[in-house]
């Protein structure tokens, strides 16, 4: 079928329900999972879903508005009267339904996200939407295979087997009936029937088994939990397969192996602080011999010479123009673009990175490199943020 005959791609609209109240975990939207704010997150994952149009906040709150407008998501003023405890999501998502109408753009399906779920991709999204596509359905959920053993309680207050017969000899749990629980992630509509009907639930129902943590943030544990999850994931949610193409590694030097700061004593002479967890960590990815590394700096500084030395990494500074410096050195390398993950920290970056195949950047990074960055590492730099990288890197391998 030619280009001119394809039939159009579903107006598919993202909205976030973001609200400023909340009194499990004050500020909750707002708080960090992985360098990155929940509401961040969910704006995240809907515009790394290709099906999406536009992803767009909800919110009652100035801050909230703020954080969503810096991650590329539209804001809708959510009115007082449906932005309380009390208010059903429903409510909220109908009335940006009617926003978004209401400014002439087409709608035809509608992506439901949750920022209490903060490991939600793109390929969620991507997932639900397929699964409501092919099986004609007028809306679709995230669910996650469930093998527990559930129970009732009968007449008399007795546990009672829902989905097995504690009378008979005990299965085992993969030999359980298929039952699947709300992920609490994802929720995907036909607009049309959804303006109908009033509730997510608007017609026939189609399940998309998703594979994340099974954790929704409702508690101020729940949300130390999901951080722990983070780092231990290396803040790669979402990179699919982008990571495998990648044969070089190209690294500002501070605010990327040290933590931005430095003393500077009386004579001029500067020190900064490293991590010997990022040092192990390069010294694997090296020895890995996959990836071409290399520290890039704008600065000139006998430190940063040492530290290269000492890790055995090829190093250049005093470079104000990166991409050109870049575009020399992957030439000499035989490497495209497209083989090359850029980690900066701030605006200087910003050129790199948006050339690079794969950019990353630690979670304390500037606001504009956090915005734009495809990999956000859970740990701030010279703390653990390059340890992070390639520990996900060689989990690859």
């Amino acid at each position: 079928m030619s280009a001119q005959n394809a039939p159009e791609r579903p107006a598919t609209h993202c909205v976030i329900l973001a609200r400023g109240g909340s009194k499990g975990v004050p500020g909750k939207n707002l708080r960090a999972v992985g360098g990155l704010s929940l509401v961040a997150r969910a704006v995240r994952a809907g515009r790394a879903a290709p099906s999406v149009t536009a992803v767009h906040v909800s919110t009652d709150d100035a801050a909230i508005a703020a954080e969503a407008r810096r991650f590329g998501a539209e804001v809708i003023d959510r009115p007082t009267g449906i932005s309380g405890d009390g208010a059903s999501s429903e409510s909220g998502w109908l009335h940006a339904l009617e926003v978004i109408a209401g400014q002439g753009l087409p709608v035809d399906r509608l992506v439901f996200l949750q920022c209490t779920s903060p490991f939600t991709t793109g390929a969620d999204i991507e997932a639900c939407l397929a699964a409501m596509e092919e099986q004609a359905a007028a809306c679709a959920l995230s669910v996650i295979e469930d093998h527990s053993f559930l129970w009732s309680l009968d007449a008399e207050g007795r546990g009672r087997g829902t989905n097995h017969d504690e009378r008979q000899p005990r299965q085992r749990r993969q030999d359980l009936p298929p039952a699947f629980r709300e992920s609490g992630a994802v929720y995907c509509v036909r607009a049309e029937d959804f303006a109908r009907v009033g509730r997510r639930f608007c017609g026939p129902v189609a399940l998309a088994p998703v594979d994340h943590p099974p954790v929704e943030i409702d508690s101020l544990d729940d949300l130390a939990l999901c951080a722990q999850i983070a780092v231990l994931r290396g803040g790669s949610e979402g990179l699919g397969c982008r990571a495998d193409g990648i044969a070089a590694v190209v690294m500002d030097f501070d605010g990327v192996h040290t933590d931005n700061l430095v003393l500077t004593d009386e004579t001029g002479r500067e020190a900064v602080m490293t991590s010997r967890g990022d040092g192990m960590g390069l010294e694997m990815l090296r020895k890995a011999g996959r990836w071409q590394l290399m520290i890039l700096s704008k600065e000139r500084n006998p430190v940063v010479e040492r530290r290269a030395a000492k890790l055995q990494i090829e190093v250049h500074q005093s470079v104000d123009d990166k991409v050109t410096a870049l575009e020399h050195w992957l030439a000499g390398q035989g490497l495209g673009w497209d083989q090359l993950l850029y980690v900066g920290n701030d605006v200087n970056d910003a050129a790199a990175m948006a050339r690079a195949g794969l950019s990353a950047c630690p979670g304390d990074a500037h606001p504009e490199i956090l915005g734009m960055a495809d990999w956000v590492l859970p740990q701030p730099g010279g703390r653990g943020a390059l340890r992070a990288m390639c520990d996900a890197l060689l989990a690859r391998v």
